[in-house]
């Protein structure tokens, strides 16, 4: 398939911005999506990019541009196809920069998704492969038809893998979900843990492929082989393609589950549905019986929904014995219902969601955990739950990877960390009122003076310690700010008014 080619694929409805016939004409080898500044550690010669141009401000000079494509030039990647869809259209900095190295500039509309872009190019390549002439490819050609056919009737994954390696003699082989959960293994290949293949990731004994190029972090999947003796790196690649064919073919079920899970949850978290109703809608998710229940919510960095359901995905499949459903949501929120009891302190959850950190080193992830749901007419307290903590790790490490619960809200900041941003400004305001005037020396001084007299639960004479300030001079500027804020701080429900107000600041 030649760059050529994804301009004449009518349902695309892609536009050239630069390239000349030379370009057009590049065979394309892959695609990597990729919305990092820097990408070129990712890149393989021969591959078209995409990217959203997430990484790209307007207010970015075009050297920066120029990096980007400066790393596109040196892996030897084909075209760049950028999206329109965060600034609306391709910024010129990063047209001049195509035309001044020499790579093909292709314009995605937002209305085409970058996963019909990758499985295009994929079902291309897949159909040149299966109709070329043997000696074009490694793979001898009764290998390519009977691939084709499983492919067709949509086998097993381990089934397609072991036949992909049937003619090498059957090696060990696996494919590895993003924290080295095995998704599929051939008949020789010995069982690794999660830990196991996650080593094997991120290791350099064998060889490791990516299969699927147009996937969150979360959700890419890997060929890996611990001893490639015998395996050509052009069989390889080509196993990787089919197994990317069938992970696109898989899709159109997990699409049609999501659906059904979307429903669940808008049920859930309409205020007017009971019980009763949730029942049909946990049925058509695979969730039978009465429960209980769990609702566990997530969010990835710049509100990526399909990062979100493909990280909740991952990480829920490492607990097999508690079945589930997960929707992506608007706003990119991914929220997910569990079916049985959590696991307590060695609840695979919690112990996967680290290594979910390392698979997007770039990005962050939060997550939250509900109460557990007796019946299905606890979920909507369920998911208030799991929506509170996801936001309480959220606000307490905004750059890092955190999984919160519910239960884990015992102390006064945490509880107020779940709380919108903007809903704890108005209370903070309303209620410290004039002592946050910056402007205003005295005002400050009070608002010193209230922190640590609180700090010193009350205490008049260590405040006057702490502050180097006579006694008196104490309770003249507590009486103030009682003044100003209409609280008695010797009472103690007003105490914790004006703490929580200091919390939420």
């Amino acid at each position: 398939m030649h760059v050529a080619h994804l301009l004449q694929l009518d349902a695309l409805d892609l536009s050239l911005l630069w390239g000349d016939d030379r370009l057009l004409a590049r065979e394309i080898s892959g695609v990597t999506a990729t919305d990092l500044e820097d990408p070129s550690r990712f890149l393989q010669r021969g591959e078209v990019v995409l990217s959203g141009l997430v990484w790209w401000k307007t207010t970015d000079r075009p050297e920066k541009a120029d990096r980007f494509v400066a790393a596109l030039q040196s892996t030897g990647a084909v075209a760049l196809l950028a999206g329109e869809e965060t600034h609306g259209a391709v910024p010129d900095a990063l047209v001049d920069s195509c035309r001044a190295r020499g790579i093909a500039l292709i314009a995605v509309p937002a209305h085409t998704t970058f996963r019909a872009v990758t499985e295009a190019v994929y079902l291309r390549q897949w159909g040149d492969l299966s109709r070329g002439p043997a000696r074009h490819h490694a793979l001898p050609e009764n290998v390519r038809n009977e691939l084709s056919t499983l492919l067709a009737g949509d086998a097993d994954l381990g089934w397609l893998l072991d036949r992909a390696f049937a003619h090498l003699g059957t090696p060990a082989a696996y494919v590895l979900g993003a924290t080295g959960r095995t998704l599929a293994r051939t008949s020789t290949a010995p069982p690794l843990t999660a830990e196991q293949g996650e080593k094997r990731l991120r290791g350099s004994a064998g060889v490791t492929l990516r299969v699927e190029s147009d996937a969150s972090p979360y959700g890419v999947r890997h060929l890996h082989m611990p001893d490639t003796a015998g395996a050509p790196p052009r069989v390889l690649h080509e196993i990787a393609d089919v197994l990317a064919q069938h992970r696109y073919r898989s899709l159109r079920g997990e699409t049609a589950a999501q659906d059904r899970a979307r429903a669940l949850v808008a049920l859930i978290d309409s205020p007017g549905t009971d019980g009763t109703a949730l029942g049909p809608a946990l049925r058509d998710c695979g969730l039978p019986g009465p429960g209980p229940y769990q609702v566990v919510t997530a969010r990835a960095a710049h509100h990526d929904a399909r990062a979100a359901v493909d990280a909740l995905t991952e990480a829920l499949c490492h607990t097999p014995g508690r079945p589930f459903a997960v929707a992506g949501l608007e706003g990119g929120e991914a929220v997910a219902v569990v079916q049985g009891e959590p696991g307590g302190d060695g609840d695979p959850l919690r112990a996967v969601w680290p290594v979910l950190g390392s698979c997007d080193p770039t990005g962050s992830l939060h997550g939250g955990t509900g109460a557990v749901a007796a019946e299905p007419g606890d979920l909507r307290d369920s998911l208030a739950g799991a929506r509170h903590a996801q936001a309480a790790a959220r606000t307490s490490a905004p750059e890092r990877t955190r999984l919160s619960s519910v239960d884990e809200l015992t102390t006064l900041p945490a509880l107020l960390a779940g709380v919108p941003r903007a809903v704890r400004e108005v209370y903070s305001v309303r209620s410290l009122g004039p002592l946050l005037d910056a402007e205003s020396p005295s005002q400050r001084m009070l608002l010193e003076t209230l922190e640590v007299f609180l700090a010193h639960n009350g205490s008049w004479a260590r405040t006057a310690e702490a502050l180097h300030l006579h006694v008196n001079t104490v309770h003249y500027r507590v009486r103030r700010i009682e003044t100003l804020t209409g609280r008695d701080l010797s009472r103690l429900e007003h105490k914790l008014d004006l703490w929580a107000a200091l919390l939420c600041r």
